[in-house]
């Protein structure tokens, strides 16, 4: 077995050398406007290669530098592109590495998330996965030293992905992130409407998305849950598609970056199932 996943997808969604890498997020960080406000409790991030998605992924990411030296545990949630999973799956690793270096496997939180029924170990699930993978070097830029929960998640209700948000919830020292992108492979006018639709429904906090509107769906509607029982306010930071950053408009993947903060004294002290 394996004790650090290596990068997979370093050199072709995002490139592949330190240096390179480093600028790259950097200049995607700077280039966003007023990214100041409260720190959120989760975000909702694409996870296309970074030519595309990065300027809107960056949107939500500026909105975490408040949290450096706070934010030492991130629960990562994806959808699975290769393998077929039923339920959650954890890696068995102790660290992804990325070119910025390797970001440790919370293996006490995973410990913790696999007394749940619906999460079990597949390594296979995680090895070619990029949902995940594309996160870490932003997060390791605005965060610096933390440690992840991967999940990659595959058939699953939205209350059994919900139940193990729940369970990792924490205090400020944890945050959430769901990696999806929207609609796929529509014109572009089309996908405008589709995804405002879509970005309609997030801020609503209505865990009824199908896989049309987001491929990430699942992994959403959990979060939506806890978010609405926890009175977090979602706000929507950014919302463009491909065709607005470095492809044409016949066939263009939609993106949209949100943040989920707390909406008065009593936010996140919830406790229970996000049911």
């Amino acid at each position: 077995m394996a004790s650090v996943r290596p990068a997979a997808v370093a050199g072709f969604f995002y490139p592949g050398t330190a240096a390179t890498l480093t600028a790259d997020v950097r200049g995607y960080l700077g280039a966003v406007a007023g990214s100041g406000g409260p720190l959120p409790k989760a975000v909702v991030v694409p996870h296309a290669g970074y030519v595309y998605s990065g300027p809107v992924a960056a949107s939500a990411y500026a909105r975490l530098a408040a949290g450096r030296g706070t934010v030492r545990r991130v629960v990562l949630l994806g959808p699975t592109h290769r393998v077929a999973v039923r339920g959650l799956a954890l890696p068995s690793v102790r660290a992804f590495a990325t070119p910025l270096g390797a970001v440790e496997v919370d293996r006490d939180a995973a410990a913790q998330a696999l007394t749940l029924p619906q999460v079990s170990e597949n390594d296979a699930a995680h090895a070619q996965e990029h949902s995940l993978e594309v996160q870490l070097p932003f997060l390791q830029t605005v965060l610096g030293e933390f440690k992840v929960v991967p999940f990659a998640v595959g058939a699953a209700a939205a209350a059994e992905v919900a139940d193990v948000i729940e369970l990792l919830w924490g205090g400020p020292e944890t945050l959430i992130v769901v990696s999806s992108d929207l609609s796929h492979y529509h014109r572009y006018d089309e996908a405008r409407r589709i995804d405002r639709a879509t970005s309609d429904a997030v801020l609503a906090l209505d865990a009824a998305l199908d896989h049309e509107q987001a491929c990430g769906a699942t992994p959403l509607n959990g979060l939506l849950l806890c978010a609405r029982r926890h009175g977090l306010a979602p706000e929507l930071l950014d919302l463009r598609n491909s065709g607005d950053t470095a492809g044409d408009r016949a066939r263009v993947v939609g993106y949209a970056s949100f943040a989920f903060t707390a909406d008065g004294p009593a936010a996140g002290a919830a406790t229970g199932s996000c049911r």
